[in-house]
């Protein structure tokens, strides 16, 4: 797909937004993705959005992968940049800022109280971008009971977290879910 400029500048604008609420990481933020990239504008389906963000999930590196493959996929090599750009440039800047700002307060109970609110907001959001992703299995009850599962076995052991990603895999390659 080719967008025009004006489309480049509002995908740019919205990731950039985006960027400055990705409290917990950007993947905190694939609700508003979602919405801004499938519901909204309609450059991807669902089955598009998912694959793209497993496909970066899978891969080796940084969490942050997964906003260039959404760009690449929006508008390819273009797109990629557009949104990797938008996603780092405005949350680097602020990151730097606001951490040599608190290191020297970082006994205020302003910024204790801060610290400790943010918790459960990341939890919610880490929540929610669950919730979107597993849309597509929704309708699946294999699925779903691997999803519970490995949210039990997350909560309850000490497993590690590729020996559930290598469970699903092998699940879905064996067309259980």
């Amino acid at each position: 797909m080719s967008l025009g400029a004006a489309e480049l500048l509002g995908l740019f604008g919205h990731f950039m937004l985006l960027s400055l609420l990705a409290i917990g990481g950007a993947i905190s933020t694939v609700p508003e993705m979602h919405r801004y990239v499938v519901v909204q504008q309609q450059w991807l389906d669902d089955a598009a959005f998912t694959a793209s963000i497993a496909l970066a999930q899978a891969a080796p590196g940084p969490n942050l992968l997964f906003v260039a493959v959404l760009g690449y996929n929006i508008a390819g090599l273009t797109g990629a940049a557009v949104t990797m750009l938008a996603s780092v440039l405005p949350s680097t800047t602020l990151v730097l800022c606001v951490t040599r700002w608190g290191q020297r307060r970082a006994e205020a109970r302003g910024v204790r109280a801060f610290k400790a609110g943010l918790a459960p907001v990341t939890v919610g959001l880490l929540l929610s971008t669950g919730w979107i992703l597993s849309e597509p299995s929704r309708d699946s009850l294999g699925a779903m009971g691997l999803i519970a599962l490995t949210v039990a076995a997350a909560l309850l052991t000490r497993l590690s977290p590729m020996w559930l990603v290598a469970a699903g895999a092998v699940a879905g390659a064996l067309g259980w879910v």
